[in-house]
């Protein structure tokens, strides 16, 4: 049996969780922000957002809204980053000492609403907010720079550790953006996964390649990552 036939095989099994059903919501706030400086050693970052009352998505992201560092931000597979405000609180209590710089939009999101999270939004989701149509490509993958941000060493890791990430998406359909817009998400791959199961399989220390290859095969996911799943899918494949 080929790979490609083993993962067709097996995708029932790979797939195989509950996911939590999507209300609809509105959109609570949209920020976009320019390049600031870290505390510190005042590396630029494109953390810093403020909120705005209406904006214009297109491929590359919102207009006006910036990023430092495009190799891990940004681009038409990290256009839009989407954030659950109701894990604010969980961080606050945290990190108390910055609690009161995390609220809405401190961590570089565009998108903030209340309702969805990583265990009820899955890989490849697509849903209209406004006037444009977002697809959900990958987690975010958080960085030192939220530590540098808040002051407050290891910040990054409980975010990860906890999987309060947030998520990317790409523009479909460009459209305009507004506070008090609707969200309602319009299809979902018919395999696929919650953003908090993809984690845990990147996460896993020998995940079965084949699962892996599955996970690369969802419509939707971002192109780079897919990649980097079928390459440690090979490299596993090579220790059996």
């Amino acid at each position: 049996m080929s790979v490609e036939d083993s993962v067709v095989a097996h995708l029932s099994n790979h797939f195989a969780h509950v996911i939590k059903s999507m209300p609809d919501l509105t959109l609570s706030q949209l920020f976009i922000g320019q390049l600031a400086n870290l505390p510190g050693d005042g590396t630029p970052t494109g953390m810093y957002k403020h909120p705005v009352a209406e904006a214009w998505a297109d491929l590359n992201g919102l207009r006006g809204d910036v990023q430092a560092d495009r190799r891990f931000h940004g681009g038409p597979d990290k256009a839009v980053h989407h954030y659950p405000a109701e894990h604010y609180p969980r961080l606050a209590a945290q990190a108390p000492a910055a609690a009161q710089a995390l609220c809405a939009g401190s961590l570089g999101e565009n998108l903030s609403t209340t309702g969805w999270d990583e265990h009820n939004v899955c890989i490849g989701d697509c849903y209209q907010v406004g006037d444009a149509l977002l697809q959900v490509t990958q987690p975010r993958k958080p960085c030192w720079k939220i530590n540098a941000r808040f002051e407050v060493e290891g910040l990054s890791v409980f975010v990860a550790e906890q999987g309060l990430t947030g998520w990317y998406c790409a523009v479909r359909r460009p459209g305009r953006l507004w506070p008090g817009a609707p969200l309602r998400r319009v299809s979902r791959p018919a395999e696929t996964l919650s953003l908090a199961d993809f984690t845990r399989l990147q996460a896993e220390h020998r995940p079965d390649p084949a699962r892996l290859l599955a996970a690369a095969s969802i419509d939707g996911l971002a192109a780079d990552l897919a990649q980097r799943l079928r390459e440690r899918a090979a490299w596993l494949q090579q220790l059996a």
